[in-house]
């Protein structure tokens, strides 16, 4: 499989219309679309530390959800990050793929993952007029109040840190799941009916004003949220190319 043919795959798979407007992502740096896919590393971020460690293990194609591109280039040289990060793929002849909000609201995609990785069955979608299928909702059965379902974030399922903005010992019978930033969604899913959201962040002053409003959320963090796409991610290019295929862990920050 060639990189065009591998970037055609996940693009009728996660297709562009599942995109927010303003959102970047498809083939983000590409020397040559007629190359052989061989080695394949999928990541949550095309940071510095991901390139070289693309590099250094002879990867072709890297993989990514954030865009590594967001905002226009004015120009491409050494003097800026995404200038340094642009030079790096295409000197090294490595071919950079970003799928963005598309991958959060499509079926397989962030949500879905951090919903199987939690062991959650998601039964309903929610989300804004920009991505209406964004979001999942989830029926816990039997019901946990929020405290609960807290410690169970850190304790069973190993999140380093989660922030429970609101009434701990509210009953959660519906749950909201959307991994990453998730502010945005925070009033979809009390619309939907949702007790407790759960996110990656949720903004210090929408959190606040969501627990007045009724609904209690959970901060899990961006990264720890959305990084159980790149295991699926992963096995999806696995099944599609025959390559082999790593998964790089981009995360930059520390818990102390």
């Amino acid at each position: 499989m060639t990189v065009g043919e591998l970037y055609k795959a996940l693009d009728e798979k996660y297709p562009k219309s599942l995109s927010c407007p303003w959102d970047n992502d498809g083939m983000m740096v590409c020397p040559d679309p007629d190359a052989e896919v061989k080695r394949v590393l999928v990541a949550l971020d095309a940071t510095a530390e991901t390139l070289d460690h693309a590099v250094n293990g002879g990867f072709d194609v890297v993989v990514t959800h954030h865009p590594m591109l967001f905002r226009g280039l004015k120009s491409i040289s050494p003097n800026s990050v995404h200038g340094r990060h642009v030079l790096k793929a295409l000197q090294n002849g490595i071919t950079v793929l970003s799928f963005h909000t598309r991958l959060d609201a499509a079926e397989g995609g962030v949500n879905d993952a951090l919903c199987g990785a939690l062991k959650l069955q998601p039964d309903g979608v929610f989300g804004d007029e920009e991505a209406p299928t964004l979001g999942r909702l989830v029926t816990l059965d039997p019901p946990v109040t929020a405290g609960k379902l807290a410690e169970r974030l850190k304790t069973e399922f190993g999140f380093p840190m989660v922030r429970l903005n609101g009434d701990p010992d509210r009953l959660v019978k519906r749950l909201a799941v959307c991994g990453g930033d998730g502010k945005d969604f925070i009033y979809p899913a009390l619309s939907a009916g949702a007790d407790v959201f759960l996110t990656g962040d949720a903004g210090y002053n929408m959190a606040g004003e969501a627990a007045e409003e009724g609904i209690v959320t959970l901060e899990a963090g961006h990264y720890d949220t959305e990084f159980p796409v790149c295991y699926v991610l992963a096995d999806v290019i696995r099944h599609l190319t025959g390559a082999e295929v790593g998964i790089f862990e981009s995360c930059t920050y520390t818990v102390l």
